[in-house]
């Protein structure tokens, strides 16, 4: 290591990457709750999926975030990936840029990896579960 003095922020740099993780999911989570008939047409599933899928996004932003079953939250929020990039990549052939170098299937892998990241860590110790735990 280059830098072991770094080391000490550890928990800091988790933290952060959950918020972020965890803000992304709950903004996408809320974007399916608001408007899922829009958004079932969007994505090409059906209304009811489409509401269990924000309200399964939105759970998980929030546990992610708040360090409460942040483990189960983020494999959960793995899966949701793996079901997105199924369908980008054998349903809607998207490539891994996409069309426009955003719309592919790199963005949701990036959260396949921040997830993983954070569920082999458990996400550090700044977290709920281990304030009251």
């Amino acid at each position: 290591m280059n830098f072991p003095q770094l080391a000490r922020f550890t928990d800091v740099a988790l933290l952060l990457l959950r918020l972020m993780v965890g803000l992304i999911f709950i903004t996408s989570g809320w974007k399916h709750l608001k408007d899922p008939a829009g958004r079932s047409k969007e994505i090409e599933m059906s209304r009811g999926f489409t509401i269990f899928l924000g309200a399964a996004e939105f759970a998980g932003g929030l546990g992610v975030i708040s360090g409460v079953f942040t483990q189960l939250a983020s494999i959960g929020l793995i899966l949701l990936m793996l079901g997105a990039i199924q369908k980008k990549i054998f349903v809607w052939h998207t490539g891994f840029w996409g069309k426009s170098g955003t719309n592919g299937w790199s963005y949701d892998t990036m959260l396949v990896v921040m997830n993983l990241v954070i569920v082999t860590t458990g996400g550090g110790n700044l977290s709920l579960m281990r304030l009251f735990g």
